[in-house]
């Protein structure tokens, strides 16, 4: 176990690497300069603030100085606002991208697993058809257009729901929900087909020949083994949550990381674009990391050592 997590480490720090240099150079290949866009500065001062971001100097020279002050936690100032530094920003978005993305992955399983269940209990009925339905659905349209769907109905048609801001709960009603529709779904058919399979099993029909509950087979015996696909695929749905909450975040106005990220990309914002691709690509790594423990805990076949 020891070993395992010693390689996973190391695996994690040379993705982390290769994630940020090709950040960094595929940036850096891009024509022009991010004060090219300030009309009003003239030649001078634009070589100050170039030499000032270190971005007068040959571009492998600022690709060490980067890795430095990664290595340091520190991803510099903002050049478009240079009171603020990316820390800051960071510190201030994370907390609300990862309330809405947390809140939308906890939707997403307890009511994607709650349907494939109940689909695979009523195989081939009403409920069945129409648990798959939802997913069918959930899978087949994007996020952004769900959000502006839920915008449309609740917000504008019938007024029951606000449309923007994070400011309370029935603020996060409406994002959460373009958020988690589309993870739900996919848990929904992976927990059905998986169940399926599962009810199938000798096991099972020997817990019933025994007498037990229909509940106590289900939880007891047959949920447990049909969730392990489900936690196999739990990194990959984080990832997208939370990739995908930088577009909700955009159309709900929420002051999440999403929104330095798209401000950052539009003005070309080097610190800011290095800095939240950096901190998400190692808080994906780790999620990735947790789940793979999470699974070879959880299922006794798998064991997490040099032999296996």
């Amino acid at each position: 176990m020891g070993r395992y997590i010693v390689k996973r480490f190391v695996a994690m720090l040379i993705t982390i690497w290769v994630i940020t240099t090709l950040t960094f150079f595929l940036m850096h290949s891009i024509p022009g300069s991010p004060f090219n866009e300030e009309r009003n500065t003239n030649e001078h001062v634009r070589k100050n603030l170039e030499a000032h971001y270190h971005l007068d100097k040959p571009l492998y020279e600022q690709y060490f100085i980067y890795l430095k002050s990664i290595a340091q936690f520190d991803f510099g100032p903002s050049i478009k606002k240079p009171s603020q530094t990316v820390n800051d920003m960071l510190g201030r978005g994370f907390p609300v991208s990862f309330e809405l993305g947390i809140t939308a992955l906890i939707i997403a399983v307890i009511s994607g697993i709650t349907l494939g269940v109940l689909a695979a209990l009523k195989h081939n009925g009403v409920i069945d058809y129409l648990a798959m339905t939802i997913a069918v659905l959930g899978i087949s349209i994007p996020n952004f257009v769900m959000a502006t769907l839920l915008i449309q109905q609740f917000a504008v048609n019938w007024h029951l729901l606000p449309a923007a801001t994070w400011a309370s709960t029935k603020h996060m009603i409406l994002p959460t929900a373009a958020l988690a529709t589309g993870p739900m779904a996919i848990i929904a058919r992976l927990t059905r087909s998986s169940m399926l399979e599962v009810l199938t099993q000798d096991y099972i029909k020997m817990a019933r020949a025994k007498g037990l509950s229909p509940v106590k087979i289900i939880i007891k015996h047959a949920l447990r083994n049909a969730l392990m696909p489900v936690i196999t695929i739990l990194g990959t749905l984080t990832a997208g949550i939370l990739t995908g909450s930088f577009v909700i975040e955009k159309i709900f106005a929420i002051p999440g990381m999403g929104k330095y990220f798209v401000e950052s990309i539009n003005t070309r914002d080097y610190p800011v674009i290095m800095g939240t691709t950096v901190f998400y690509s190692v808080f994906l790594i780790l999620m990735l990391f947790v789940v793979d423990l999470a699974y070879g805990m959880l299922d006794p076949r798998i064991k997490l050592h040099k032999k296996e």
